[in-house]
């Protein structure tokens, strides 16, 4: 049974899912494995992510949704309208899982789901921790010299690490300056201020296990919401209990760009650091390789937890000088 057309939508059928095949661009693959990997991007998201203009991904996104490769919703905002939530389609879910040869239910792809996001409690958390990330993308798109090499979701972390530690995002920074090339493997708790500091730095034990499993050393980054915030869980962080496994670097929100000089080593003065250079300021300087237990995978297949693989955070190349359809992919 198809899926029902909305007013001013094509309904999913055989037919439909064919003709899209042959339209469908790398860039628009690339986006539907964006959005089923982190669940929810926004069209500021998009826009950091691999447009110039947010007219540009605007106009990609709604030619996206008429044929049902992207839903999207747009939540009650305290003041003026939120932009655009996008969040995989049912068409989306088909073409991608056929480049696995899953079908929709073994992607883990609900449409149901996929849509209550619009009800979560935690949308405003997981937007603004995407958000983090998509900044350094857009830093990226803007420096030759800059580069994010990985991002992994929440859900991607809670599937290989959730025994010990859920972090809101996995990712690897690179940049090359006068001084050299320096990279960053970390982990990111993004802090809203809703929980109280004993919990938010009761979470260091669990990076601590993991560190201790893996032996790989990986700093944990905490993005807070402002000084008072950073100065408070400073006071806490030297009984942490988390030794030289963890370290920990903090910065703030409104201070600059997560790539720039923003990031206070706990436990010291400073000064603040760059990001590329988090690891290499560490005494000895932390592991700069990735989790082997979880990619590449010995074995050729997907990553351990999910059945598909994690999307480069670089967009491919756009289309050459083929003008994109007002009316089609």
């Amino acid at each position: 049974m198809p899926e029902p057309a909305e007013p001013g939508r094509l309904a999913v059928t055989p037919g439909l899912l064919a003709e899209i095949a042959g339209r469908l661009t790398a860039r628009d693959r690339w986006l539907l494995a964006m959005l089923h990997e982190h669940r929810v991007l926004t069209t500021t998201h998009i826009t950091q992510l691999a447009f110039g203009t947010s007219r540009a991904a605007t106009a990609r996104m709604a030619i996206l949704h008429r044929y049902q490769l992207a839903d999207r919703f747009r939540p009650l905002a305290a003041a003026g309208s939120a932009p655009w939530h996008f969040v995989l389609g049912p068409a989306g879910a088909h073409v991608l899982a056929a480049q696995y040869a899953l079908t929709p239910g073994q992607l883990g792809y609900r449409r149901d789901r996929a849509l209550a996001l619009a009800l979560s409690p935690r949308l405003g958390h997981d937007t603004s921790a995407s958000g983090f990330f998509t900044a350094l993308a857009a830093h990226a798109r803007t420096a030759a010299n800059a580069r994010l090499a990985c991002w992994w979701s929440e859900h991607r972390c809670t599937a290989l690490w959730g025994d010990l530690a859920r972090p809101d995002g996995y990712g690897r920074w690179h940049e090359h300056r006068p001084a050299g090339a320096a990279g960053t493997d970390f982990f990111l708790e993004y802090d809203t201020g809703a929980e109280d500091l004993p919990r938010l730095v009761s979470k260091l034990a669990g990076y601590q296990a993991l560190a201790a499993r893996t032996g790989i050393t990986t700093p944990v980054l905490f993005w807070l919401p402002g000084p008072r915030r950073e100065a408070a869980l400073h006071a806490r962080l030297p009984g942490a209990g988390a030794g030289d496994l963890v370290p920990v670097f903090t910065a703030t929100a409104g201070t600059g760009s997560p790539a720039g000089p923003v990031w206070l080593p706990a436990g010291q003065p400073g000064p603040r650091l760059r990001l590329a250079w988090l690891a290499a300021a560490l005494r000895p300087p932390a592991s700069q390789a990735a989790f082997p237990l979880a990619w590449p995978p010995a074995s050729g297949g997907s990553p351990a937890g999910l059945p598909w693989h994690p999307p480069d955070p670089v967009p491919p190349p756009a289309p050459g000088n083929r003008p994109a359809s007002p009316s089609a992919p």
